[in-house]
């Protein structure tokens, strides 16, 4: 009887140490060790939660196709993960991050003197007399707010009149195609995000910097300034803008370079348009930039702020810091920045609208594991 009972008791006994033995709820599994390796050292924050939270943009489904992924912290690359067959030296596509990049190239011309911030803009279409698109200027084209007929997306896609400068009747000359739009409401009074408007900026860089109007000239006269005024003074090597076939850029959508190259992109505009020191810009254009539109609390000057959205009152990155702010594109492109934790993020692939929420969540983790000065 005794040796019955002691037969029922003893696995009673040792199932608490087996249980010990196994995993906890609420315990994290093991992190693959490559996952750990694409994060330096000492990152300064915790390194595997960094690596865990960056993994999560490569494994979420959810997420889609992340392609790369770059952080950078206090000036230093913390964290530097590639989808392959992508890696260091894979030149991606910006789509509207190009934008962002368009809005610096103005910047330039405007401290030369060469274009005027709060002048009408010198587009010969619009100069015929009682035509009032001859009012609109250069600020309000930057802000979004020229009052043009535009529309970004529709359903069908090719109806959408992005779609058609891109890619049909537009495409060989984007900026006649977009400077031949009516205004639909007063310039200045309504924000509307517009590709449109941004090959218009290009094409007024272009206008600036050579008399000629042979694609030859206009597209190296504008590679040229893109090269020596900021590409070459931020580091950005591997860059490689697309011009139509009238030799505009095409600064709305189609600039390339490495994800180590938008990084520095985004490292120079949080630096105040610094580089080492070094004023590439004023600074009081990044301000501009990154200043609150009249007509939209959460864009700027040809970049996405953190501020409610007109539309819906939303936030483009929650949780994050008021004063940060991104160049966004197509699928997914993000050079997301946040000057009070001296943060930026790239992160580059292809996921469809409906998941971009989760791509985004996905870097505030990434974000959250930084500490803010505010």
């Amino acid at each position: 009887m005794l040796t019955r009972r002691a037969s029922l008791i003893l696995p009673l006994l040792v199932l608490p140490a087996l249980i010990g033995c196994g995993p906890q709820r609420g315990t994290l599994p093991p992190l693959d060790p490559a996952a750990l390796k694409v994060v330096v050292q000492q990152p300064g924050v915790p390194r595997e939660s960094l690596a865990r939270a960056v993994d999560a943009l490569f494994t979420d489904e959810e997420a889609q196709e992340t392609r790369a992924l770059l952080v950078v912290y206090a000036g230093r690359v913390v964290a530097e993960r590639y989808a392959a067959p992508y890696h260091e030296n894979t030149r991606f596509v910006s789509w509207s991050m190009a934008k962002s990049i368009t809005g610096v190239m103005i910047g330039l011309l405007v401290a030369d003197g060469r274009l005027r911030l709060d002048e009408s803009v010198p587009v010969p279409a619009w100069q015929r007399p009682g035509d009032s698109r001859g009012e609109i200027t250069l600020r309000q084209l930057l802000q979004m707010r020229s009052g043009l007929r535009h529309r970004e997306e529709a359903d069908p896609v090719y109806d959408a009149d992005t779609v058609r400068m891109l890619f049909l009747d537009g495409r060989d000359d984007m900026a006649a195609f977009a400077e031949a739009q009516p205004l639909e409401t007063e310039a200045g009074r309504k924000f509307k995000y517009s590709s449109a408007t941004s090959v218009i900026l290009a094409d007024l860089a272009a206008r600036s910097l050579t008399d000629s109007t042979d694609p030859h000239f206009r597209r190296q006269a504008v590679a040229d300034y893109l090269r020596t005024r900021l590409f070459e003074p931020v580091g950005m090597k591997s860059m490689v803008p697309e011009f139509d076939a009238a030799g505009t850029l095409i600064g709305s959508s189609l600039i390339h370079g490495t994800a180590r190259d938008w990084a520095k992109f985004g490292e120079f505009l949080r630096n105040g348009g610094a580089v080492k020191g070094a004023q590439v810009i004023p600074r009081a254009w990044i301000d501009f930039m990154t200043q609150s539109s009249p007509r939209n609390p959460g864009y700027g000057a040809q970049l996405w702020l953190n501020h409610p959205q007109v539309d819906d009152g939303q936030l483009r990155f929650p949780g994050a810091p008021q004063n940060a702010f991104a160049a966004i594109g197509h699928l997914g492109q993000y050079v997301f920045v946040s000057p009070s934790q001296k943060l930026t993020i790239v992160r580059l692939g292809k996921t469809e609208e409906a998941h971009r929420g989760t791509v985004v969540r996905r870097m505030m983790a990434v974000a959250a594991l930084f500490p803010r000065s505010e």
